[in-house]
């Protein structure tokens, strides 16, 4: 790719900065403040989060460019792992592409049933609302239709709107909440403290994924040594920055105690608007978020059937996944197969929070064998150093940090909730079979 054509700092900047800012923090601020023993187990999490994104944006940045290959995390396990591992773990990374999805469905339904059916919505109705839209859009994909790049955009404008709305409300004094919970340490026992922390960290996780992706732009950046490490840490610094500042607005118009408890059908960008413009601007910043929530879930649906269409072509998925329409060449049955997912999942937990942690654990997993990674390609790939590839400096401090923090995100899930995180390892235990018992049998039959 010539010099021209490629990323330059500016565009890998904002790319990074669009792989991260997704539906969470519109929602998540919650999940997180419900977990915290006060704001500054709180705030604190958050500041973390934004640092354990930066030592994964940069390992994955590392990867990409040291392995700058079309399929992202699927090759790379296939050149580091044995086969079913790769299989395996890809597998369980789709699934938990699909509880994402069903996620952020979740979240956009709880905005726009309180415009219509008001407060004290059923979950139940909350999860038909989500499986409508992802039925819809699943209807769209097999027409064949493409978002456009133009549409997109739009449609990040509208959020990064919606964001600064929320850093606005600020300059509106008169709204403060008063007799706030005060940003100062409490005195807590340190167990307690730590299960606080870990528990805490879970949402804020999921507000931050993303970045994994930069793992695809490495050999796309000019002068990568140069540009791949600027844009990471300027696109990581203004997240931090931004979901500090919306976090603080929610905690000084809001309150950290209605942060804490909130209730069914109240969704806390929803009531930090309303104080600003009343119950019809709440209601037109609620349906705006349901636009953008529409277009992830388009999105979603447009890449993860594709992927399980590469890996069926390779002969790790059944040959089934790889037949097309012959009008408009979809992958009818993968993409099928991955809606029938999101679905399942979404009726199966029916609330974000149910879904929330069982994706963050299978991330748990996905994210820290993936980053591992580097280290067996550091070892393959000794030729390339010096040749202009970006390569991390402080290493293996950065990777040994964020396989650190998820297999930390990993523990504390588990003490919340041993039942997700079994679940979690059971789907992995059975892509494991999955791949093995065909072997088996077919070894037997020679």
């Amino acid at each position: 790719m010539n010099g021209e054509k490629k990323l330059n700092l500016f565009s890998f900047t904002m790319i990074v900065i669009g792989l991260v800012i997704g539906m969470g923090i519109f929602r998540t601020a919650t999940d997180s403040a419900k977990e915290s023993l006060d704001p500054t187990i709180f705030f604190g999490a958050w500041i973390v989060g934004g640092v354990i994104a930066l030592c994964g944006a940069l390992t994955y940045a590392e990867i990409g460019s040291r392995y700058p290959v079309t399929g992202g995390y699927y090759k790379i396990f296939s050149l580091a792992y044995h086969p079913s591992i790769a299989f395996s773990i890809n597998s369980i990374i789709l699934i938990s592409n699909a509880a994402s999805l069903s996620g952020v469905a979740l979240i956009g339904a709880g905005y726009i049933s309180k415009v219509f059916l008001g407060n004290g919505t059923t979950d139940f109705i909350k999860a038909a609302i989500a499986g409508v839209a992802i039925i819809l859009f699943y209807g769209i994909n097999l027409l064949g239709l493409k978002m456009s790049s133009r549409t997109q955009n739009i449609l990040m404008v509208i959020k990064v709107g919606m964001l600064l709305l929320l850093v606005v409300a600020l300059f509106f004094p008169h709204l403060y909440v008063k007799n706030l919970a005060p940003l100062q340490p409490v005195s807590y026992h340190l167990k307690a403290y730590i299960l606080s922390f870990g528990a805490t960290l879970v949402a804020v996780s999921f507000t931050y994924g993303g970045y994994q992706q930069t793992i695809n732009f490495g050999s796309e950046v000019d002068k990568p040594a140069k540009n791949i490490p600027r844009g990471i840490f300027i696109g990581i610094g203004v997240i931090i920055l931004l979901y500090l500042t919306v976090n603080y607005s929610y905690y000084k118009i809001v309150g950290f105690d209605v942060l804490q408890h909130r209730q069914a059908g109240q969704e806390v960008a929803a009531i930090l608007v309303g104080k600003m413009f009343g119950e019809t601007g709440s209601n037109i910043f609620s349906t705006l978020l349901f636009l953008s929530v529409l277009a992830y879930v388009n999105v979603l649906l447009l890449s993860n059937p594709r992927v399980m269409l590469a890996m069926s072509e390779d002969g790790v998925l059944p040959n089934f996944l790889q037949k097309k329409s012959k009008r408009k060449s979809v992958p009818v049955a993968a993409l099928s197969l991955f809606a029938s997912m999101c679905i399942v999942i979404l009726f199966f937990a029916k609330t974000f929070e149910q879904i929330l942690g069982f994706t963050i654990f299978l991330d748990c997993i996905g994210m820290a064998t993936s980053a591992a990674t580097i280290f067996i390609l550091r070892k393959r790939t000794k030729h390339l150093d010096g040749t202009g590839i970006f390569k991390m400096k402080l290493f293996p401090l950065q990777p040994v940090i964020f396989i650190g923090a998820y297999v930390f995100v990993g523990i504390s899930i588990a003490i919340e909730d041993i039942n997700t995180a079994l679940t979690g390892l059971a789907v992995l235990a059975a892509f494991l079979l999955i791949y093995f018992i065909p072997k088996i049998f077919t070894k037997k039959n020679y």
